[in-house]
């Protein structure tokens, strides 16, 4: 009824079988739905100064989905946080050539006009995706998704005269990867495996290429 992922290399996970479970209502309170501008954010870096797990995974399927939605062709990323996410892992995946999709970052809170692909927000408790305007919508996790749109990490340099007493702050800096995002190759497949466009050849060659060097860039 489910495959659960539990390792010590591994973002820990349970996927149910769509065929094989249904949901049964319950007795007791029902559970209140967050309004999207209640959604929290999970900083990209855990104490190590690493990536975290959950956002490798959630950014893998995103890539997924997002690779079915470019039909094959170049998709220009925005600059920022977005680009240092997705950028690497679409330069590497796709032929070169000129760009012919655009994606765009699209969600509560921002102005976005009409796009080719909008990278929304999932609600974590619906399962929706934000609805929008774009031509392809693409999901990511909602506090990956809002980390993205609203976290600045630009590290703070001291002014050169110095910065006021009454302005100065302790706060320590932010948590920055020091590597490369890479997203997780064996979440990608399986998020991959789960989408019917990939019976297409050109995204069956992917599928191929990354089973078979599961390691390869942008994985590693």
């Amino acid at each position: 009824m489910a495959t659960r992922v539990d390792d010590c290399g591994f973002w820990q996970v349970v996927w149910l079988e769509p065929d094989a479970v249904h949901p049964v209502a319950v007795a007791g309170p029902v559970q209140q739905v967050m309004d999207w501008e209640e959604l929290s954010s999970t900083p990209p870096a855990d104490p190590r100064d690493c990536w975290s797990a959950p956002w490798e995974a959630a950014v893998a399927v995103a890539l997924a989905h997002l690779l079915v939605a470019s039909d094959g062709k170049r998709v220009t990323v925005p600059d920022g946080p977005v680009a240092q996410a997705f950028r690497r892992a679409i330069d590497g995946l796709l032929p070169p050539g000129p760009p012919e999709r655009h994606l765009t970052l699209a969600g509560p809170g921002l102005s976005t006009g009409i796009t080719d692909i909008a990278l929304v927000p999932q609600h974590p408790q619906t399962g929706e995706a934000w609805p929008c305007d774009a031509g392809t919508v693409v999901p990511l996790a909602a506090d990956v998704w809002t980390y993205l749109a609203y976290n600045d990490d630009r590290r703070l340099v001291p002014a050169t005269r110095g910065m006021p007493a009454e302005v100065r702050r302790d706060d320590s800096p932010p948590l920055l990867p020091i590597a490369p995002f890479r997203p997780d190759g064996q979440v990608f497949l399986r998020a991959l495996e789960r989408l019917a466009p990939i019976r297409q050849p050109w995204l069956h060659r992917i599928y191929d290429r990354v089973k078979e060097r599961p390691y390869m860039h942008p994985f590693s």
